[in-house]
């Protein structure tokens, strides 16, 4: 099969830990062909979406990073041409991320699989998306205003203030209701009335870990990976400094990841990584999920076999449609 990833530079991949580099390997030991493209190489070019892929070899996966991929000169090729195209460009979620969006939707309609699904990418905010489930998620509050901070800080005491465009723990802020810092968090944060936030109560048991669960084709991977927060943080992000420990799921991991598999494969998202903070969903991740690579190296579980089993699967099915429409 034909597979192309649209990712950040290559030179740029930490092979040790990235979850693309993970299903990059799994799809080439299947024999699969894998093409490389960045955010830029899509283009829409006499009304057919085109992307300019560059053919990619594994050479030396025990290499350091930036040294274990030989690419040949860019081609140019109709996206409907590809077998499937995973979208795998980490945030930030900017105008041109959308952009690329609209134009992955529209490459769809002339018959390429994209995955995730650009329309599910976009309809699925990273942190309102948990809003959906009122009932998973801890006392949250969606605002630009001060005042409306200052009373959820007033009712909850100990609070979280978090953008609704950041990953990897960026600009996360814990509040008390003591800090003499609040209202300029609050006013860096909103800039100053103009940019909506997410404020939350702040959940303790983040001290055991902010645990990242992987959804395959609606269906969770086993096992979770929590992120441990270092001495003196509150955040639990790898990126953050956090420590990964692989722990089986929970009752209640369970019990989530039941609830929002169907719903979420039901909108083309063949892969997402669910954030939980004790018995509390916290994000939905859809953009590029990671973990992968920690799971499989301290459990031994083909994470990204799995993720390729479900890619397949998704190939025969549209396959056996288009032949069954012919009909």
């Amino acid at each position: 099969m034909k597979l192309a990833f649209i990712i950040d530079q290559l030179d740029s991949i930490k092979t040790s830990k990235d979850s693309s580099f993970a299903m990059i390997c799994e799809a080439v030991s299947r024999n699969h062909q894998i093409h490389i493209l960045y955010q830029h190489d899509i283009a829409l070019i006499s009304n057919i979406v085109k992307g300019f892929s560059r053919s990619l070899t594994l050479t030396d996966t025990t290499h350091q990073d930036g040294y274990w991929y030989s690419t040949k000169s860019t081609s140019t090729t109709p996206l409907h041409e590809f077998d499937a195209v995973l979208m795998r460009k980490d945030p930030p979620f900017d105008l041109e991320y959308i952009y690329s969006t609209y134009l992955l939707e529209l490459a769809e309609t002339q018959g390429a699989l994209i995955i995730n699904s650009p329309r599910g990418i976009r309809d699925h905010n990273e942190k309102l998306a948990i809003t959906k489930f009122p009932q998973l998620i801890t006392p949250t509050l969606v605002t630009s205003q001060a005042h409306l901070i200052r009373e959820f800080l007033n009712s909850y005491q100990d609070i979280i203030l978090k953008p609704l465009d950041g990953m990897g723990g960026a600009s996360i802020f814990r509040v008390h209701s003591a800090d003499h810092n609040v209202n300029v968090i609050i006013e860096t944060l909103t800039h100053y009335g103009t940019r909506t936030i997410m404020v939350q109560r702040f959940i303790p048991e983040i001290a055991q870990g902010d645990k990242r669960i992987l959804m395959i084709a609606g269906k969770a991977v086993p096992y979770a990976l929590a992120r441990i927060p270092k001495p003196g943080e509150t955040r639990g992000n790898l990126a953050a400094g956090g420590i990964g420990k692989i722990q089986p799921l929970s009752a209640r991991d369970q019990e989530i990841a039941e609830l929002l598999g169907p719903q979420l494969a039901k909108h083309g998202l063949l892969l997402v990584g669910l954030d939980v903070i004790g018995d509390y969903l916290t994000e939905i991740n859809v953009t590029s999920p990671t973990g992968m690579q920690e799971i499989t190296q301290q459990t031994g579980f083909n994470v990204a076999g799995m993720m390729l089993d479900a890619i397949e699967d998704r190939i025969r099915q549209r396959n056996d449609h288009n032949k069954n429409t012919q009909y």
